[in-house]
C-alpha cells in the first residue's frame, strides 16, 4: 500500500488534508457543499477519535525528522502475526493437554499398570532419577506390579522411596525384585483419587491461561510498536479465547473420562 506524506499541519486538520484529495470547484478553494456533508455526517466522529484513511481504518502516525507519516497495518500483514502467535500458542496448549494426560495415567485406578510408577524419583547416588531409567517395571497380572532394579544394591531407596509416595500399594521386597500388590479401591480412595485427578485437571488450565496471557502480551507488544491498532488486537484476543475454550474443552473431556474409569473399577 502506497505511504502519504504530508505536513504537521495537515495532519492536525484532517478536514484540510482531506481538502486536497477532493474534487473542488473551478475557482473556489473550498469543497463541494455535498462533499462536505457527507464528509461531515459520516466522519466527524472518526476525526474525533483519530486520523483514518478513505476507508475508515485507523491510521498510525509516525514522526520522522520533520515529517509526519500516516500508516496502517494491511489485512495480509495482520493475518501473519495471528497465524505466527496462535500457531504458537496453540502447540503449547497441546503439550499442557499431554502433561495433563500424563499426570492422569499415573493416578491408580485399581489395575495395575506401570504408568503408576512415572512420577516417582529415586535419589540415586545423589542424583533424584526417574525409577523406570534404573529399574524394568512389568505387569505379572492385574493387580501387582514388578520392579526389576538393573543395580540390585537400590532395591531397599527403590522400596522406601514407594512407600513415601502414599499411591496406596504395598511393595514387596524379596532380596532380587520388588513387588507392588495393588489393592483394591475403597470408597473413600476413590474420592481422595477423583480429588488428585481434579487438581492436576486446574494445573492443565492453569498452564492453559498462562499461554493465554502471553499470545496476548505479544499482541500488545506489536500495539505498542504500531504494527497493530488497538481494534486489531481486541480482535485477535477474541479469537485467541476462542481457541482457550476449545483446550479447556479437551481437559475438561480428559478429566471426566479418567473420573469415570475411578468409578468404574
Amino acid at each position: 500500500m502506497a505511504l502519504h506524506a504530508v505536513s504537521p499541519a495537515a495532519v492536525s486538520s484532517p478536514l484540510r488534508a482531506l481538502s486536497r484529495s477532493l474534487p473542488q470547484r473551478p475557482g473556489c478553494g473550498c469543497l463541494p457543499k455535498q462533499s462536505l456533508a457527507v464528509y461531515s455526517s459520516i466522519n466527524f466522529a472518526r476525526l474525533r477519535a483519530g486520523p483514518v484513511d478513505f476507508g475508515g481504518r485507523p491510521l498510525v502516525l509516525r514522526h520522522s525528522d520533520k515529517r509526519a507519516v500516516l500508516m496502517h497495518a494491511t489485512i495480509e500483514e495482520i493475518e501473519a502475526e495471528k497465524s505466527l502467535i496462535e500457531d504458537q500458542a496453540k502447540e503449547k496448549m497441546e503439550k499442557a493437554i499431554e502433561t495433563v494426560q500424563t499426570n492422569f495415567n499415573t493416578v491408580r485406578t485399581g489395575r495395575a499398570n506401570p504408568a503408576m510408577l512415572d512420577r516417582i524419583e529415586v535419589e540415586y547416588y545423589g542424583t533424584p532419577v526417574n525409577l523406570k531409567s534404573i529399574a524394568q517395571i512389568s505387569t505379572p497380572d492385574a493387580t501387582s506390579l514388578l520392579i526389576q532394579p538393573y543395580d540390585k544394591s537400590s532395591l531397599k531407596l527403590i522400596e522406601k522411596t514407594i512407600v513415601a509416595a502414599n499411591l496406596g500399594v504395598t511393595p514387596s521386597n524379596d532380596g532380587e525384585v520388588i513387588r507392588v500388590t495393588v489393592p483394591p479401591l475403597t470408597s473413600d480412595r476413590r474420592k481422595e483419587l477423583a480429588k488428585t485427578v481434579a487438581k492436576l485437571s486446574e494445573d492443565g488450565k492453569v498452564a492453559i491461561r498462562n499461554i493465554r496471557r502471553d499470545a496476548i502480551k505479544a499482541y500488545d507488544k506489536l500495539q505498542k510498536e504500531k504494527k497493530l491498532s488497538e481494534d486489531n488486537v481486541k480482535d485477535l484476543s477474541a479469537d485467541l479465547q476462542k481457541v482457550t475454550d476449545e483446550y479447556m474443552k479437551k481437559i475438561d473431556s480428559i478429566q471426566k473420562q479418567k473420573e469415570q474409569e475411578l468409578m468404574k473399577i
